[in-house]
């Protein structure tokens, strides 16, 4: 049985977290929508690398490691205050799917943020997998779905539904924790 454990970013591991991480994203896109999709932010790229780093900056970053190897990674934004936590990014490189590391990785968050009341995470719409890992693995609920007729009061670039129009949507899910 493999081992799956986090270990903080580090400085001289930031540039291969970013790379990795859009591979991941881009894996996942390019699975759903083959070479057509038009989902890229900047370089041909899912996720850019500004908002990567601007995740990181703002958050806590972890590396998912099994066995000693890296195999993903996860940013986290801890409020202590009303421990009203999110998942910013979570990713495993895509040569390790559906071994369970992931949701391993979560229980071990879990445990490190005990006293969250409140987890909240997005992802995007055709991003069937995770909607089915948060879902039935982790125990999220769907709250809120964004989209050009709704749009997130809380989206950072400050989107306004005329630039919604050529985004398709992200789910916002909850979990409550058990105390």
């Amino acid at each position: 049985m493999s081992v799956v454990t986090l270990t903080k970013l580090k400085e001289d591991d930031l540039e291969q977290f970013v790379v990795d991480n859009q591979e991941a994203f881009k894996y996942g896109a390019l699975e759903e929508f083959g070479k057509r999709d038009d989902h890229f932010e900047e370089d041909e790229e899912i996720i850019s690398r500004k908002t990567i780093i601007d995740c990181i900056q703002n958050g806590e970053a972890y590396r998912i490691k099994e066995d000693g190897a890296i195999v993903g990674g996860l940013v986290l934004k801890i409020d202590y205050e009303t421990k009203h936590n999110h998942l910013d990014l979570l990713f495993i490189k895509p040569a390790y799917h559906s071994r369970g590391i992931g949701y391993k990785a979560w229980q071990l968050v879990e445990k490190l943020y005990p006293d969250t009341v409140i987890w909240e995470t997005c992802t995007p719409y055709f991003e069937t997998r995770n909607i089915h890992f948060y879902v039935n693995k982790c125990g999220f609920k769907i709250v809120e779905f964004f989209n050009s007729h709704h749009v997130d009061p809380n989206d950072p670039e400050g989107c306004d539904e005329e630039s919604y129009d050529d985004f398709d949507g992200m789910f916002r899910f909850e979990k409550y924790m058990d105390k």
